[in-house]
């Protein structure tokens, strides 16, 4: 009996399936390992992409650094041992005075000056009235001189406010009408005291006081 026919006839199909079966698993394995290998890529790449975005944040968190040194702005504070500008001729100037403490009581502004003439007077009128203040006289006749009659408390004005003469000069726009009031109170109290200010109306202050006239003996 010859049996290699038929023996050959049902083993090809079996040999064809083992082959496909074969073939198969060789294909799946084949296509398995493309398929780790686009998976390690990936992996690789968001990898990498992390580890790029890490520099960016440590750059956007770093401080600013574009400011300047001080030692290219200017310095006004002079060393302890410069004494370039201290005066050399102090021993022989003679413009020094010293206050005497009997007979010569101080006012305000200009009191250390010698007596103001009327030109020198119509000048310092002049003055207040470019800056745009109030001209005013005021005088007293009894105390020139602050005192305390009532009071010891601090900001006490007792001994400070004198009279006023007339009203306040509103509009006056010449220096030449100041100095014939002046004239009119120093003729009314001869043994007055009798000084300008300036008052600035906007502000409500006064911002300037000189003696115009002291009594004889003063």
């Amino acid at each position: 009996m010859d049996l290699s026919p038929l023996d050959g006839k049902s083993l090809a199909p079996r040999t064809v399936i083992n082959t496909k079966k074969q073939c198969t698993k060789a294909t799946q394995v084949r296509v398995s390992k493309p398929n780790n290998t686009k998976m390690a890529s990936l992996s690789s790449s968001s990898v990498a992409t992390v580890s790029r975005a890490v520099p960016t944040q440590a750059t956007m968190a770093a401080p600013f650094t574009g400011l300047k040194s001080n030692v290219a702005f200017p310095v006004t504070k002079k060393e302890k041992s410069d004494f370039s500008s201290l005066p050399s001729n102090g021993g022989r100037v003679q413009c020094m005075k010293v206050w005497p403490p009997l007979g010569k009581k101080k006012f305000e502004t200009l009191s250390y000056l010698p007596p103001l003439t009327d030109i020198q007077l119509a000048k310092e009128v002049d003055y207040l009235l470019r800056n745009g203040w109030v001209p005013c006289l005021e005088f007293e006749v009894e105390h020139g001189f602050v005192y305390r009659e009532n009071h010891r408390s601090p900001g006490y004005y007792d001994g400070r406010t004198w009279t006023m003469w007339k009203l306040p000069m509103f509009g006056c726009t010449d220096s030449a009408q100041v100095m014939k009031e002046l004239q009119e109170a120093k003729k009314e109290y001869p043994n007055a005291f009798i000084r300008i200010i300036g008052f600035d109306n906007v502000r409500q202050v006064q911002c300037i006081s000189f003696i115009a006239h002291k009594p004889p003996g003063y």
